[in-house]
């Protein structure tokens, strides 16, 4: 079976997490935590790292600075994963989907000022699978309306954006460079991983104090157990950041290969009848952190289908992202009653990616793309 993600973890990985054993600097203290927040905001173009012990609490820290009243609305994308929803609704917020963009899979910036209110306090843009949402309306937006950013850079690992397009000086950026606050995931499958682990990046100093505080019970400094705030225990270790800070060190080279990936993949399938490939736009640089396809009603099944197909021939794949939406534990809430985003439901029921991981060698691809073809056929 070729598996969906396999992490590559090499020698300087281990060299650092055998430091934080042999010293006992094991838990939530110790020289990586710093280093690693303070290389992955650098080389994310930020000031402020903060981490965390994963990506959903990333984002549940950074709704949770933002103070939200009862009713407050975030923006975001009905194509994403259920974090971000969470996120907004554990902190006693409400979240307002829009549809996904047809060919990037990302957020609809055309649809998010429609749905502004005097209830919205943040837009949260989530990167999918790679490829960056189209920022600079989404900034112009929260710049005119007063509104804050939390950008979800957890699937964009080092992935490009041209800002400014339309200016006589764009200028490439990195995504989770943009807005009040940027989050990201360190899983297992992510570009850049230390098992469990996530962060949240700002230029703001006073925020990123107040997220450290948030992310250690709210601790106060010279009076550890009076508590004039509530927080979180949403500590990461000194082992992960470890991990974290060793493939941080080579994520150009990890990136690379992460490219030539997406590059054979869509060689290889470009013949293929009756699916959609990713896309890279002009003004992205896509990083294929997981290479996905949106099989045709024509071919006569679903993903679901393709999946079990493909697991038949020893591929393992992993379904889209279902709708915010169409989760049942959302519409109990109340939330979503009659909504309907089409994009999203379509690539939710057609869509699945593919094997991905940073160990994935051509051998592979070259395996995955052949049973691809035996199922789907030729063009």
């Amino acid at each position: 079976m070729i598996p969906v993600n396999e992490p590559l973890i090499g020698k300087r990985e281990l060299e650092y997490v055998t430091e934080c054993v042999s010293t006992g600097w094991v838990s939530s203290a110790g020289r990586f935590i710093g280093e690693f927040e303070a290389a992955w905001a650098s080389y994310c173009g930020r000031k402020h790292g903060v981490a965390v012990m994963n990506g959903t609490v990333a984002l549940q820290a950074a709704v949770a600075a933002l103070d939200l009243s009862p009713g407050d609305e975030v923006i975001m994308p009905s194509f994403t994963i259920v974090s971000c929803a969470q996120a907004v609704v554990y902190c006693g917020g409400t979240p307002v989907l829009v549809d996904c963009d047809p060919r990037t899979w990302t957020m609809d910036a055309g649809q998010i000022e429609q749905k502004i209110t005097s209830r919205t306090k943040a837009i949260m843009p989530v990167h999918i699978y790679g490829h960056p949402v189209d920022m600079d309306p989404v900034l112009e937006l929260a710049r005119r309306h007063g509104l804050a950013i939390i950008e979800d850079a957890a699937e964009a690992h080092g992935a490009g954006y041209l800002s400014g397009r339309d200016s006589d000086s764009p200028v490439w950026r990195r995504a989770g460079s943009f807005g009040l606050m940027s989050c990201f995931s360190f899983y297992a499958n992510k570009i850049v991983t230390t098992g469990e682990g996530g962060m949240v990046l700002t230029d703001d100093g006073a925020l990123a104090e107040r997220l450290r505080l948030l992310r250690n019970l709210c601790f106060k400094p010279g009076a550890r157990f009076q508590h004039d705030n509530l927080g979180f225990n949403f500590r990461m270790t000194n082992m992960q950041a470890a991990l974290g800070l060793a493939q941080t060190e080579r994520v150009d080279e990890t990136i690379k290969r992460k490219r030539e990936v997406g590059a054979e993949y869509t060689k290889r399938l470009g013949d293929v009848p009756n699916i959609m490939l990713p896309v890279e736009e002009s003004w992205a640089r896509n990083v294929y952190w997981m290479y996905g396809l949106v099989v045709g009603e024509e071919a006569g099944m679903d993903a679901v289908e393709l999946a079990r197909r493909l697991d038949a021939l020893g591929v393992q794949t992993r379904p889209f992202f279902r709708g915010m939406h169409e989760q049942p534990a959302l519409q109990e809430m109340g939330l979503f009653k009659g909504e309907s985003y089409p994009v999203t439901e379509r690539i939710s029921r057609q869509g699945l990616y593919l094997p991905s991981g940073t160990a994935l060698t051509d051998e592979q691809i070259a395996e995955v793309c052949a049973r691809v073809h035996e199922v789907l056929g030729r063009g």
